[in-house]
């Protein structure tokens, strides 16, 4: 129930955050990860994950970090009751583990990661990175790229990407 609670509390501060679908355009640096992705509405499955997994205040922090961030189109594309399973209590460190495989210490910018073949995420794995007809991070594709935030940088990727 304190995960539902929490969720409800994030999902109603995107509500007031989100002002238009152009928002990554209005404040770019003045917001840090959580509130650019919240202002979003893109992606709502991913902040009620790192609700449930307790990361907020970590990628509130100054970081700086780099987010593939999966929208919520690419989280209903896993198999069916995964994200609810996920979202358990008993689950948190299996969810944790996969948070964290979306996360790079330092901000890395478009450029900067088409240029690397590999990356390191904070839970310790490294996700390939194949640039050509677009950059791909393991098998999704960075449908955006370069979202600035005070504490990084986002890149929107269409799959989830499992360790």
């Amino acid at each position: 129930m304190r995960v539902q609670t929490s969720v409800v509390l994030l999902l109603a501060a995107a509500a007031c955050l989100a002002g238009t679908p152009a928002v990554f355009a209005r404040k770019p640096q003045s917001q840090d990860i959580i509130e650019t992705a919240v202002a979003a509405k893109s992606f709502q499955t991913l902040a009620a994950a790192l609700t449930a997994g307790g990361l907020i205040d970590a990628l509130k922090s100054e970081g700086p970090f780099t987010v593939f961030a999966p929208t919520d189109e690419a989280f209903a594309k896993l198999p069916a009751g995964t994200v609810e399973s996920l979202l358990k209590p008993e689950n948190k460190e299996k969810l944790v583990a996969i948070l964290k495989y979306h996360v790079v210490s330092g901000k890395v910018t478009s450029e900067q990661v088409a240029k690397r073949h590999e990356v390191t995420t904070l839970n310790g794995q490294d996700l390939k990175i194949s640039a050509g007809k677009g950059v791909r991070i393991n098998n999704a594709n960075v449908v955006r790229a370069d979202i600035m935030a005070s504490n990084g940088v986002i890149h929107v990727i269409d799959e989830v990407l499992l360790p």
